[in-house]
């Protein structure tokens, strides 16, 4: 795909766009005979009758209907996992390095590793969490995932994903998600990249409501983008991966899938930028709820809570006084999968690293160490403290996170994580 990176701007929003002018039919979605010889087809991430807020679906204008490929076989998952029943969870709190770069050629999809998960893609409930390390573009090879969306957060090395329905670029910093069945592929300009994937088996992401907040902070709708039609008219011997019910399988086609010369809906791929959000936090006393650095949520079928929320910390000033600062030491009913982009995390001093991760499930205690429980117990909290250079983010679930086999025995899983707070001190001393 040759075209330049031009996008569209809007959460959600209903677009149109033509890579060859005329390409895109006027007034109904499937004429008797497209522009340009062109097959209409529709892409439908809902269903038919969702209500109309909710409702994604986009129409494409394509050079060869998506149905023209060879019977698809089943390939190796390599470390990819589709099924979350095994091993048993344990309640402990887990922490990960970051995985290294692999030392033979390795594309995007060859390069992810099931961290965790929950759910399973067939009832189209719960999510699975990767983690990617990857050396080499996808070159004759196309992908999608029948399973869920794909929430992408890099942490090391830009991406270019082609698309169907377009060209998006995304470094870190910024994240891009990629829906359900919409095929794609990846290359590496820094020629390594490194990142996060969380796989929503659920309901689709969307900006979350904000209350008494009211109608502006968080993520401002406009800042994400959703990118202009652009296609490939190529032919040869190309292969096409599918990862459905959570395994790898594979097809024969003998064109390029991202031949879409036009298209108008509200299912796309989109990207934003985590800089761009507007931190919302106290200025009097105590630390808020995290729910506050809230980007995207999946929501359920219980008002106000979500089967995923997307959460980040970013850069932000600390002016709440005569208070402990950093987050707290807390238990939650949620569980909580947390990544590091760059800098550090002001819970811990050391330790969690950029590309690195950590697992706190269901009721297991976690909070600051021991080292940034002093500091902060100690700070002057008479002026403002700005933590600065620095991005986590965190993927938390209603349901249980289910560390996979490998995950638990990985080399980067670090065996003395509980050690942080062990130099936590007795400070209590009763009345005589």
């Amino acid at each position: 795909m040759t075209a330049t990176t031009a996008y569209q701007s809007g959460f959600g929003n209903e677009f149109a766009t033509e890579a060859l002018p005329g390409a895109l039919p006027q007034h109904r979605n499937s004429p008797q005979r497209v522009a340009h010889g062109l097959y209409a087809e529709q892409v439908s991430g809902t269903a038919f009758t969702a209500p109309r807020s909710h409702n994604r679906r986009s129409w494409l204008y394509r050079i060869r209907p998506a149905a023209m490929h060879g019977a698809f076989e089943r390939i190796d998952n390599g470390r990819l996992v589709g099924r979350f029943d095994h091993p048993a969870p344990p309640p402990n709190q887990l922490r990960w390095d970051p995985l290294p770069m692999p030392a033979a050629p390795t594309d995007f999809i060859d390069g992810w590793t099931t961290m965790a998960g929950n759910g399973a893609p067939e009832a189209q409930a719960g999510c699975a969490i990767h983690l990617y390390a990857a050396n080499a573009d996808m070159r004759g090879r196309y992908f999608y995932s029948a399973d869920g969306e794909l929430l992408i957060v890099p942490q090391r090395g830009r991406l270019r994903i082609a698309t169907e329905l377009g060209l998006v670029e995304i470094e870190p910093q910024e994240i891009a998600v990629i829906p359900r069945g919409i095929r794609f592929q990846v290359a590496l300009p820094d020629g390594e990249a490194r990142g996060y994937i969380c796989e929503n088996h659920g309901a689709l992401l969307q900006l979350p409501d904000m209350g008494p907040i009211g109608s502006n902070g968080l993520a401002n709708p406009r800042d994400f983008l959703t990118p202009t039609a652009a296609y490939e008219d190529l032919e040869g011997d190309f292969e096409l991966v599918a990862k459905f019910c959570g395994n790898l399988w594979r097809a024969r086609i003998g064109h390029s899938p991202l031949d879409v010369v036009a298209w108008h809906g509200n299912y796309a791929p989109y990207k934003y930028d985590l800089r761009h959000f507007n931190t919302i936090g106290s200025i009097s006393y105590d630390h808020p709820d995290p729910s506050i650095f809230l980007v995207l949520h999946a929501p359920s079928d219980t008002p106000g809570v979500s089967t995923l929320d997307f959460v980040i910390f970013p850069p932000r000033w600390l002016a709440a006084e005569n208070t402990f600062r950093p987050p707290w030491f807390h238990r939650n009913v949620a569980s909580e999968f947390m990544g590091l982009i760059h800098g550090e995390y002001d819970a811990k001093a050391g330790g969690f690293v950029p590309g690195g991760a950590s697992l706190h499930n269901c009721m297991s205690g976690h909070g600051p160490d021991a080292g940034t429980f002093d500091k902060a117990s100690a700070a002057d909290t008479s002026t403002p403290h700005k933590v600065d250079a620095t991005m986590a983010f965190m993927f938390e679930t209603r349901h249980v996170i289910r560390p996979t086999e490998q995950a638990l025995r990985s080399p980067q899983l670090q065996g003395d994580y509980q050690a942080c707070w062990a130099g936590i001190r007795k400070n209590f001393k009763a009345p005589a």
